[in-house]
């Protein structure tokens, strides 16, 4: 099918556990999301919801830039992603967010955390770690502040992440959790302390 690019508008939007609104930053329009700072659980259904999608394979590409809000925890890293296959209920999804902070850290375990997969609500980021080290987590360079372009490709049980026009992926997840039978809607994410912009959604779907 056609890639479809779909307006980051208030009609089309739903915002879930987090705020949004309209900006223009560096003269672009961007969506601003910030997470609900009342919610102190991480790897949570914390994402604005695109309406009138049902998406099971295809490509999803945004362009993502995120910053530390004042508030942040030292433990804070910029999380901003994509959650995709999200049910009605917004009770189960699959989402990859990278960790800006990480990129060009010096400690190189955090680089190996630059990048992360995980399933709501089930298959959160501290039991991916423990139960399969490494196997869900990649490093690739990134920075606060900087427009990066995230480029998921799904196909059944396997997700691809592609960053800023990489021919080669810089993550790759083959046993998504919830199957590769599953399908919904669509999520810009983001997590604790970060103040995350999005714009140029693009989806094709197969």
């Amino acid at each position: 099918m056609a890639q479809q690019s779909i307006k980051l508008t208030p009609t089309n939007l739903v915002a879930n556990q987090v705020y949004m609104a309209l900006e223009k930053l560096e003269g672009k329009a961007v969506l601003k999301i910030i997470k609900d700072s009342t919610l102190k659980a991480v790897d949570e259904a914390t994402f604005v919801k695109i309406k009138d999608i049902d998406f099971q394979d295809g490509t999803i590409e945004v362009k993502v830039l995120s910053r530390l809000l004042k508030t942040a925890r030292p433990s804070d890293r910029g999380f901003i992603g994509i959650a995709f296959r999200i049910n009605k209920q917004n009770s189960a999804f699959e989402c990859i967010y990278i960790r800006p902070t990480n990129g060009r850290s010096d400690d190189q375990v955090r680089r190996n955390h630059s990048i992360q997969y995980f399933a709501f609500p089930d298959f959160k980021f501290d039991r991916l770690r423990k139960e399969s080290p490494e196997k869900y987590e990649s490093y690739a360079d990134m920075g606060l502040n900087e427009w990066i372009k995230m480029k998921i490709v799904v196909k059944g049980k396997q997700a691809k992440l592609f960053l800023n026009d990489n021919n080669e992926p810089s993550l790759i997840v083959n046993d998504l959790k919830l199957g590769e039978n599953t399908t919904g809607a669509l999520g810009l994410f983001v997590d604790v302390g970060t103040e995350g912009y999005f714009a140029d959604l693009k989806v094709t779907k197969q």
